[in-house]
């Protein structure tokens, strides 16, 4: 018999609307491949230290940034393994601290991963396609650095499937 191409799906979380459109994905391909899923939220706290050293927050602040940052990506994770759950599949969580492509590429690498699912928006119109913005620049630094294959998700009407299914 022939090995999957996916045995083992790493997906990065923040908890837009995107990502999590990752997550179901992964969720699905998990019912239907039998594969192993990982989630992972990262706290990017190198942003947080670089604001802190221009003076733009203080430290103090520094600290209660990544502790909000660290509840919020607790009860993320958590909405994950619900969702996983509704559809009878158990998946990995964890909560990473740093910089957030480098983060996703050592947490691919650490759990050996075949797959790395990235969301990507989907666009409405033509303007909103010319926005550049940090995260399709961090997915670029993911896809160009990663030691397997990455999809980035755009499956429109992924949460109606995600129901059905």
């Amino acid at each position: 018999m022939i090995k999957s191409l996916f045995e083992r799906i790493f997906v990065a979380y923040n908890g837009s609307k995107s990502s999590q459109n990752a997550v179901m994905y992964a969720i699905l391909m998990a019912k239907l491949y039998k594969c192993q899923v990982k989630v992972s939220y990262i706290v990017d706290v190198e942003s947080i230290k670089k604001l802190s050293l221009t003076k733009f927050i203080v430290t103090d602040e520094a600290e209660e940034i990544k502790s909000q940052l660290m509840l919020d990506g607790e009860r993320k994770l958590r909405y994950a393994q619900e969702l996983a759950k509704s559809k009878g599949i158990t998946l990995e969580t964890q909560l990473r601290y740093g910089s957030v492509w480098s983060e996703i590429i050592m947490a691919a690498d650490e759990f050996k991963a075949s797959l790395i699912l990235l969301g990507g928006a989907l666009e409405t119109n033509y303007f909103a396609s010319l926005n550049k913005s940090s995260i399709s620049n961090q997915n670029s630094e993911i896809i160009g650095s990663a030691h397997c294959s990455v999809l980035v998700v755009k499956q429109p009407y992924l949460e109606q499937l995600f129901k059905m299914a």
